[in-house]
């Protein structure tokens, strides 16, 4: 259990659900060990929280398990789809804990978000790769199925191809240097009252290798922790945020990726249950 994930599901207003899939990863191996590794180094991380002086066991998180992946990805995406759909149908935020990037496509599905946002170092807007059209490097591309609009934070590599993809009209590409700076702002559906939904995932390549050694495809120049953590709460403070993800975590580090990754899912909640109470108020 993610600690302090304590909450009944029928009154859970977040979902924790692993994604241990781990099939199409291209040079390092075993993200397959990310939630287990996430949960674990999250466990010396204090209840409370200073910031928005709350406990993270009162904030109403039901860590529902893994789903324990096999070897066919389009089966495994479209089973756990109805898992998270489960979550989103009970007006719970779903927190994905991957797994291979891959399994952001599941989460997507079932959120069904206006804009996709992402914290990551590859712009994952392949068509394939490696004659595979379910890659942890077509992530992006098939959440533009799904949502009208992607932006992409911290990308810093990609093919030509995806680099002439990423110029058309709905994909925004945010580099490292300029994420500091950057703010959200999604707008409302066709000029109208309704915010537009989001989809936040975070695949922590994003981050430089320095601080997360223990990921899948390291790629330098990345994102200090503070920057990712600071978008986490801006995005999440939006209260658009339907669905969340952390993906690419490994065991193949002292436990520096999943430790940051704990920590982001966990500045997450903080934020958005801040935000949500203020909207109430």
């Amino acid at each position: 259990m993610f600690p302090g994930a304590s909450a009944d599901r029928e009154a859970a207003a977040y979902v924790v659900v692993g994604a241990p899939l781990d099939v199409s990863t291209t040079f390092q191996p075993g993200a397959r060990f990310g939630p287990d590794r996430i949960r674990r180094f999250a466990r010396s991380y204090d209840d409370y929280d200073a910031r928005t002086d709350r406990h993270f066991s009162d904030l109403a998180v039901h860590d529902h398990g893994d789903v324990r992946a096999w070897d066919d990805a389009a089966e495994y995406l479209e089973y756990l789809a109805g898992v998270v759909t489960d979550a989103v149908w009970d007006d719970a935020v779903p927190l994905v804990l991957g797994g291979e990037h891959t399994v952001t496509v599941a989460g997507v599905r079932a959120v069904d978000p206006d804009v996709f946002v992402c914290l990551d170092a590859h712009l994952d807007l392949r068509e394939e790769y490696d004659g595979n059209p379910l890659s942890h490097a077509t992530v992006t591309r098939h959440a533009l199925d799904v949502a009208d609009e992607a932006v992409i934070l911290g990308a810093r590599t990609g093919s030509e191809d995806e680099w002439e993809r990423a110029a058309e009209s709905d994909v925004t590409v945010v580099p490292p240097e300029e994420v500091a700076d950057w703010s959200p702002d999604f707008g409302t559906e066709d000029g109208g009252d309704d915010e537009r939904t989001v989809y936040l995932s975070v695949d922590i390549d994003a981050a430089d290798p320095g601080f997360a050694p223990g990921t899948g495809t390291m790629e330098p120049f990345g994102l200090m922790p503070r920057e990712m953590r600071d978008v986490v709460r801006e995005v999440a403070a939006t209260g658009s945020v339907a669905g969340f993800d952390v993906v690419e975590v490994n065991d193949r580090d002292d436990g520096q990726s999943a430790a940051l990754a704990g920590k982001l899912l966990r500045e997450f909640v903080f934020a958005d249950a801040a935000g949500s109470d203020s909207d109430g108020e």
